[in-house]
């Protein structure tokens, strides 16, 4: 059975680029003859909003895509994280780590090496080997150890979109978070847990996400999980070639008529290089014959390019 997700954080309401990459998903899960499900991504608290969740579950059923399954909410599943994090442990492929992110960029500068703009420093194992007296903070997943069991640190996977890819995770990332020093669950160990739970076949994101993929690979296989396919879609962008997202302003989509969701949904089919339909009337018969023709299209595009 395929089965594919669109996994929003309720950190706000769709804006358009959200609504792109659940249009996506949706599509590539239909053209496959497969289901569609819905998670709440709502794993970093601080950052989550009351009412988003149900705000972003009532759009997404105005623009005709509702859930195959029961919605899954990761600020349920601690105790599921934990269970999972303890595997780890008990294979000597996690370890506690004392360091702060200010302490790891000033190591990598006295290295000489340097931080592109939005990157993260390449962890370089300091507390592998022990805390040296120091109180935990954060865990972090083995990488060194893991890529000696299965013979080499690089992850070579196919993107159905992008094609092949390869990351040396251990020069490129290093030993990565599990759990963060604030005792939030990293969104790494969290997607891969409720992948795998909810029996995830094809997962459609954007573009900007292609880099996790390699970790979620590794971790894939140090907890014996099947890989999901994996495409992702360009992004929508602002004037200032920046990702449309919430943290830089995106406005929440105008959902408060049927044509302005008709609107929104033309647009994101456009976005999605699909034909642009006339949605005359706006009321749910009209939608539904537009979903059925982007998802005609979408399978004469995609599908049969799949590995």
């Amino acid at each position: 059975m395929v089965r594919g997700r669109f996994a929003p954080s309720p950190t706000g309401e769709l804006h358009a680029g959200s609504l792109v990459s659940a249009l996506a998903s949706w599509l590539d899960a239909r053209s496959l003859k497969g289901e569609w499900w819905v998670r709440m991504e709502d794993v970093d608290g601080p950052r989550c909003i009351d009412g988003a969740a149900a705000k972003i579950l009532q759009q997404l059923s105005l623009c005709g895509l509702h859930s195959d399954g029961e919605v899954l909410y990761q600020s349920h599943r601690s105790n599921i994280y934990q269970q999972v994090l303890n595997q780890l442990i008990d294979k000597g492929l996690a370890y506690p780590c004392a360091c702060t992110r200010k302490e790891i960029e000033e190591l990598q500068v006295s290295l000489g090496l340097s931080l592109e703009r939005h990157t993260s420093a390449v962890y370089p194992g300091t507390c592998r080997s022990g805390l040296n007296g120091k109180p935990a903070r954060a865990w972090r997943f083995n990488v060194t150890q893991w890529s000696h069991i299965r013979g080499s640190p690089e992850v070579h996977w196919t993107d159905r979109r992008l094609g092949p890819q390869v990351q040396n995770v251990q020069e490129e990332v290093g030993d990565f978070v599990l759990k963060r020093a604030d005792g939030l669950w990293a969104y790494q160990l969290a997607v891969v847990v409720d992948d795998a739970a909810q029996g995830i076949t094809h997962v459609v994101r954007g573009e900007d996400l292609t880099d996790n993929t390699a970790r979620q690979y590794l971790l894939q296989e140090a907890l014996g999980f099947e890989h999901p396919q994996y495409m992702h879609m360009p992004l929508v962008l602002c004037d200032n070639g920046e990702k449309l997202s919430k943290q830089n302003g995106a406005k929440a989509l105008d959902l408060s008529s049927s044509k302005a969701f008709c609107l929104a949904m033309q647009s994101a089919a456009s976005t999605l290089g699909l034909s642009t339909l006339k949605l005359n009337a706006c009321d749910s018969a009209d939608l539904d014959e537009a979903l059925s023709t982007w998802t005609q299209e979408w399978a004469q595009r995609h599908v049969r390019a799949t590995p």
